[in-house]
């Protein structure tokens, strides 16, 4: 993710921290500050949210070591002024394992609250909930509470929530996947209008919940049925076989006349029957600007990509595009060179089949109604 840096490194994976995290740490020493005048409150305040983004990271690794029990890698984990975010390789295929790997973040949250309850009874004692504030209160207690805010938020059944994940894998034991992911979206949907009605009257952050809900429900709807329009498909039934290349001999200048005869965009640079790299548009843009035409193609192409095999399935191609810097993937057999494959061109692949599907799905309906006639 951009503006992100990492920060360490925890049983394999990666933990990076977003800049608008650090405006949350402004923002809680801000209100620390207003409550009690001193370098001290503000301290409190900033170890707090410190302490409680803990919680936040070992509720991330509840969801990744869960799902690397299945055989799912994470890519890394992110930490966001909303919560964390773990980039899974993929969503388990098995209804069952997507509903262990779901809950177990907020388990890890049930956990601690436990243990930290535990710890107030053998200490000090709990006081009320009525006299806990943001800046006030026992510091143990009010993570102890914040944890149990965490585990009923992430618990609501709406994506992108682990309720909406726990609801979509409930759901998928009685009917296919994609009618599953359907439902649960249109759920998580109508609860962010219910958010958002009572953001306009009682608290605006509701409306960011709301707004936050149907994003997530749209996306992850939108998400399945990509994964169900590629599922089985190979890359040969979608890459482009007519395209043209560039030779390492060539210059800007040159691909530039390419570029301009034509539609495409990408192009792969050979020398013999091996591609060496891809120049990008954007990368013939960047370069034109900083060394002119007349420099070799080479100086501006990008030579970390992506390869793949004609029977390579298209679901797992589009994961190593979506996560690969360069978005053209050369499709070679036996070293050779016979196609491209563009997320622009899985776009439209994807318009194409979802088309056809409309197509077929209306002709039974039509032909009842000339049989009627």
């Amino acid at each position: 993710m951009r503006w992100s840096w990492k920060i360490g490194k925890l049983a394999g994976i990666d933990l990076y921290v977003h800049a608008t995290f650090f405006l949350l740490i402004l923002w809680v020493a801000i209100v620390y500050w207003v409550s009690g005048h001193s370098l001290a409150a503000v301290v409190n305040g900033v170890v707090f949210i410190l302490v409680l983004f803990a919680c936040v990271v070992a509720h991330e690794f509840g969801h990744a070591l869960t799902a690397r029990r299945y055989g799912i890698p994470t890519r890394d984990i992110t930490l966001l002024p909303i919560g964390g975010l773990s980039r899974l390789e993929r969503m388990p295929d098995k209804p069952w394992q997507e509903f262990w790997v779901a809950v177990a973040g907020p388990a890890v949250n049930v956990a601690l609250a436990i243990l930290l309850y535990l710890w107030i009874l053998v200490s000090h004692g709990w006081i009320p909930i009525t006299k806990l504030r943001i800046a006030e209160g026992p510091f143990v207690e009010r993570i102890l509470m914040a944890n149990l805010f965490l585990v009923l938020f992430n618990l609501i059944p709406a994506f992108p929530m682990d309720g909406g994940r726990v609801l979509r894998a409930l759901l998928a034991t009685r009917m296919d996947y994609p009618r599953a992911t359907r439902t649960a979206a249109g759920i998580g949907q109508a609860l962010a209008l219910v958010f958002g009605l009572l953001g306009l009257f009682f608290d605006p952050f509701l409306l960011f919940i709301a707004l936050f809900v149907w994003i997530g429900a749209a996306q992850e709807a939108s998400a399945v049925q990509v994964k169900d329009v590629f599922a089985g498909i190979p890359i040969r039934a979608a890459m482009q076989t007519d395209f043209r290349t560039l030779t390492t001999s060539d210059t800007l200048g040159d691909a530039v006349k390419v570029i301009l005869d034509g539609s495409q965009h990408d192009f792969p640079v050979v020398w013999g029957d091996r591609v060496m790299g891809i120049l990008t548009r954007s990368k013939l843009i960047s370069g034109l600007a900083s060394s002119g035409p007349e420099h070799r193609v080479t100086e501006a192409m990008e030579r970390n990509f992506e390869t793949g095999e004609p029977n390579e399935m298209l679901e797992t191609v589009l994961h190593r595009l979506s996560a690969a810097a360069c978005r053209t993937m050369p499709v070679l057999e036996d070293g050779r060179l016979i196609g491209l494959v563009t997320m622009e061109n899985l776009g439209e692949y994807m318009m194409i089949q979802n088309a056809l599907h409309k197509r077929t799905t209306r002709l039974p309906e039509a032909s009842l109604k000339g049989a009627g006639q």
